[in-house]
């Protein structure tokens, strides 16, 4: 059975906690792993890219020279891709990088994830802040040994204190649990998730 420590904000252990077998007990599918990763990776290209080709560049009405007689190249445009300020061949243009993915591999993916990721999760009973200073943010991280690493905080929802004290952190990403995803979990190099969350995840997940 898959059990995971329970802390407070001290970092001092209060339990252990079963986890759902039917999620945490799965072996990870890396091959959907990695599909749903290079997805969400592709989804954040906007492919707005574009270059003119030589029929969308301005000028070339007319034959630079005649065709014989000048000791040149023979040319037919100032417009063609050799001159300066002329188009480009084989340029990029706008494009939609988006892939599908069924929902079955997603959930997957999702469940996946989260697996791989369970040695770096860190479980706590609540994350309350008593002001929205970064200070105390920091502090709790102290707690729990996280200063220094790439953290995900995930809590059931999120409250103002919360959002203001990490959102100057530039290795602390917060969501809320029903945000979770794949690249977010696997970008990071701890997940600290309340007990709330955890259990709204597996509802999500099973």
């Amino acid at each position: 059975m898959t059990k995971v420590a329970l802390l407070n904000t001290k970092g001092e252990k209060i339990e252990d906690i079963k986890l759902n077998e039917d999620i945490f007990g799965i072996e990870p599918n890396k091959k959907v792993l990695y599909d749903a990763i290079i997805l969400s990776r592709a989804s954040l290209r906007q492919g707005t890219h574009k270059t003119k080709t030589r029929s969308e560049v301005s000028g070339g009405g007319r034959k630079p020279w005649r065709q014989k007689g000048t000791g040149h190249a023979r040319q037919g445009s100032i417009r063609a891709v050799q001159w300066r300020g002329g188009g480009v061949a084989l340029g990029p243009v706008p494009r939609d990088y988006s892939k599908k993915m069924n929902r079955k591999e997603r959930r997957l993916a999702l469940k996946s994830a989260v697996v791989s990721k369970l040695n770096d999760f860190v479980v706590v009973d609540e994350i309350k802040l008593t002001t929205p200073k970064t200070k105390e943010m920091v502090g709790l991280l102290n707690s729990l040994k996280l200063d220094n690493v790439t953290t995900l905080i995930i809590v059931k929802e999120l409250d103002e204190n919360l959002i203001l004290a990490s959102r100057n952190l530039a290795n602390v990403l917060l969501i809320e649990a029903s945000e979770i995803n794949v690249l977010d979990l696997v970008a990071a190099q701890k997940v600290l998730v309340t007990k709330d969350a955890l259990t709204a995840i597996e509802e999500v997940l099973k």
